[in-house]
Protein backbone atom coordinates (compact mmCIF):
# COMPACT_ATOMS: atom_id res chain seq x y z
CA UNK A 1 0.00 0.00 0.00
CA UNK A 2 0.81 3.42 -0.87
CA UNK A 3 0.50 6.14 1.92
CA UNK A 4 0.49 9.66 1.24
CA UNK A 5 1.16 12.46 4.06
CA UNK A 6 -0.06 15.70 2.72
CA UNK A 7 -0.58 19.10 4.53
CA UNK A 8 1.41 22.60 5.10
CA UNK A 9 4.46 22.70 6.90
CA UNK A 10 4.55 22.48 10.37
CA UNK A 11 1.02 20.57 10.88
CA UNK A 12 2.70 17.50 12.85
CA UNK A 13 3.14 15.20 9.02
CA UNK A 14 6.74 13.94 9.89
CA UNK A 15 5.84 13.23 13.49
CA UNK A 16 2.60 11.11 12.51
CA UNK A 17 4.29 9.62 9.18
CA UNK A 18 7.71 8.53 11.13
CA UNK A 19 5.90 6.95 13.73
CA UNK A 20 3.40 4.95 11.50
CA UNK A 21 6.07 4.10 9.49
CA UNK A 22 8.65 2.70 12.62
CA UNK A 23 4.83 0.72 13.89
CA UNK A 24 4.25 -0.65 10.11
CA UNK A 25 7.73 -1.25 8.85
CA UNK A 26 6.99 0.88 6.04
CA UNK A 27 9.41 2.37 3.94
CA UNK A 28 9.41 6.21 4.47
CA UNK A 29 10.13 8.61 1.81
CA UNK A 30 10.27 12.37 2.88
CA UNK A 31 10.22 15.19 0.55
CA UNK A 32 12.47 17.62 2.58
CA UNK A 33 15.52 15.31 2.68
CA UNK A 34 15.48 14.24 -1.15
CA UNK A 35 14.91 18.10 -1.88
CA UNK A 36 17.84 18.91 0.39
CA UNK A 37 20.04 16.00 -0.84
CA UNK A 38 19.73 17.12 -4.49
CA UNK A 39 20.73 20.93 -2.92
CA UNK A 40 23.36 19.51 -1.51
CA UNK A 41 24.68 17.96 -4.39
CA UNK A 42 25.50 21.05 -5.78
CA UNK A 43 23.91 19.78 -9.16
CA UNK A 44 20.40 21.53 -8.74
CA UNK A 45 19.17 23.78 -10.81
CA UNK A 46 17.91 27.25 -9.36
CA UNK A 47 14.16 25.92 -8.81
CA UNK A 48 13.99 22.19 -7.50
CA UNK A 49 10.05 22.59 -8.61
CA UNK A 50 9.04 19.17 -9.17
CA UNK A 51 12.13 17.05 -9.17
CA UNK A 52 12.18 16.24 -5.01
CA UNK A 53 8.47 14.57 -5.82
CA UNK A 54 9.74 13.19 -9.45
CA UNK A 55 12.28 11.00 -7.18
CA UNK A 56 10.17 9.90 -4.37
CA UNK A 57 7.69 8.90 -6.94
CA UNK A 58 10.39 6.62 -8.57
CA UNK A 59 11.80 5.43 -5.36
CA UNK A 60 8.55 4.80 -3.74
CA UNK A 61 7.12 2.89 -7.18
CA UNK A 62 10.33 0.71 -7.16
CA UNK A 63 9.45 -0.32 -3.62
CA UNK A 64 5.74 -0.81 -4.25
CA UNK A 65 6.86 -3.42 -6.48
CA UNK A 66 8.64 -5.24 -3.89
CA UNK A 67 5.42 -6.34 -2.06
CA UNK A 68 6.73 -2.85 0.55
CA UNK A 69 4.26 -0.71 2.15
CA UNK A 70 5.40 2.60 1.41
CA UNK A 71 4.75 5.98 3.31
CA UNK A 72 5.59 9.32 1.61
CA UNK A 73 5.73 12.73 3.56
CA UNK A 74 4.83 15.65 1.48
CA UNK A 75 3.32 18.72 1.55
CA UNK A 76 1.07 17.83 -1.60
CA UNK A 77 -0.30 20.78 -1.55
CA UNK A 78 -1.81 21.17 -5.43
CA UNK A 79 -3.85 18.77 -7.78
CA UNK A 80 -1.37 17.32 -10.22
CA UNK A 81 0.73 15.97 -7.50
CA UNK A 82 -1.97 14.47 -5.69
CA UNK A 83 -3.04 12.62 -8.67
CA UNK A 84 0.90 11.44 -9.55
CA UNK A 85 0.56 9.31 -6.23
CA UNK A 86 -2.19 7.53 -6.95
CA UNK A 87 -1.01 6.87 -10.31
CA UNK A 88 2.19 5.55 -8.84
CA UNK A 89 -0.28 3.23 -6.71
CA UNK A 90 -2.18 2.34 -9.67
CA UNK A 91 0.94 1.44 -11.84
CA UNK A 92 2.48 -0.95 -8.62
CA UNK A 93 -1.29 -2.13 -8.60
CA UNK A 94 -1.36 -1.16 -4.71
CA UNK A 95 -4.15 0.72 -3.27
CA UNK A 96 -3.02 4.27 -1.97
CA UNK A 97 -4.33 5.92 1.27
CA UNK A 98 -4.26 10.19 1.14
CA UNK A 99 -3.77 11.64 4.34
CA UNK A 100 -4.14 15.27 4.91
CA UNK A 101 -2.69 16.30 8.13
CA UNK A 102 -4.30 20.04 9.20
CA UNK A 103 -3.55 21.85 12.30
CA UNK A 104 -6.76 24.30 12.75
CA UNK A 105 -5.45 26.02 16.52
CA UNK A 106 -3.58 29.07 14.01
CA UNK A 107 -1.98 30.00 17.35
CA UNK A 108 -0.46 26.46 17.76
CA UNK A 109 0.55 25.88 13.99
CA UNK A 110 2.39 28.91 14.17
CA UNK A 111 4.29 28.27 17.34
CA UNK A 112 5.07 24.72 15.87
CA UNK A 113 6.56 26.65 12.70
CA UNK A 114 8.22 29.29 14.35
CA UNK A 115 10.19 27.08 16.74
CA UNK A 116 10.76 23.32 15.17
CA UNK A 117 14.04 22.41 14.83
CA UNK A 118 14.92 20.42 11.47
CA UNK A 119 16.74 17.58 11.76
CA UNK A 120 17.94 17.65 8.07
CA UNK A 121 21.25 19.27 8.06
CA UNK A 122 21.50 22.43 6.10
CA UNK A 123 17.35 22.70 5.53
CA UNK A 124 15.59 26.42 6.03
CA UNK A 125 12.24 25.72 7.00
CA UNK A 126 9.58 28.09 5.72
CA UNK A 127 8.63 31.12 7.65
CA UNK A 128 5.07 31.44 9.32
CA UNK A 129 4.66 33.77 6.56
CA UNK A 130 5.82 31.99 3.90
CA UNK A 131 2.88 29.12 5.44
CA UNK A 132 0.17 31.45 5.72
CA UNK A 133 0.82 32.28 1.76
CA UNK A 134 1.61 29.27 0.23
CA UNK A 135 -0.88 28.08 -2.10
CA UNK A 136 -2.75 24.70 -1.06
CA UNK A 137 -5.39 24.14 -3.99
CA UNK A 138 -8.69 21.88 -1.88
CA UNK A 139 -8.95 18.40 -2.57
CA UNK A 140 -11.18 17.05 -5.42
CA UNK A 141 -12.02 13.45 -3.53
CA UNK A 142 -12.47 11.42 -0.78
CA UNK A 143 -9.43 11.23 2.16
CA UNK A 144 -8.81 10.91 5.30
CA UNK A 145 -8.27 14.21 7.66
CA UNK A 146 -6.45 14.58 10.71
CA UNK A 147 -6.35 17.70 13.02
CA UNK A 148 -3.68 18.28 14.77
CA UNK A 149 -5.10 20.32 17.02
CA UNK A 150 -7.46 17.55 18.16
CA UNK A 151 -5.41 14.78 18.33
CA UNK A 152 -2.15 13.54 19.36
CA UNK A 153 0.53 11.42 17.70
CA UNK A 154 -0.77 8.27 18.99
CA UNK A 155 -4.76 8.85 18.02
CA UNK A 156 -3.60 9.79 14.75
CA UNK A 157 -1.79 7.14 14.36
CA UNK A 158 -4.62 4.42 15.40
CA UNK A 159 -6.85 6.32 13.27
CA UNK A 160 -4.46 5.44 10.20
CA UNK A 161 -4.29 1.89 11.11
CA UNK A 162 -7.99 1.34 11.18
CA UNK A 163 -7.46 2.65 7.20
CA UNK A 164 -5.20 0.05 6.33
CA UNK A 165 -5.86 -2.49 3.69
CA UNK A 166 -4.29 -5.50 4.91
CA UNK A 167 -3.26 -7.89 1.53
Amino acid sequence: MLIVFSGLPGVGKTTIARELARQVGAVYLRIDSIEQAIRDSGLAPQSLDDLGYRCAYAAAEDNLRLGRCVIADCVNDVTITRNAWVSVATRAGVPALEIEIKCSDATEHRRRVERRDTDICGLIGPTWEEVLTRQYEPWERGHITIDTANSNVAEAVEIIRRSIVKP
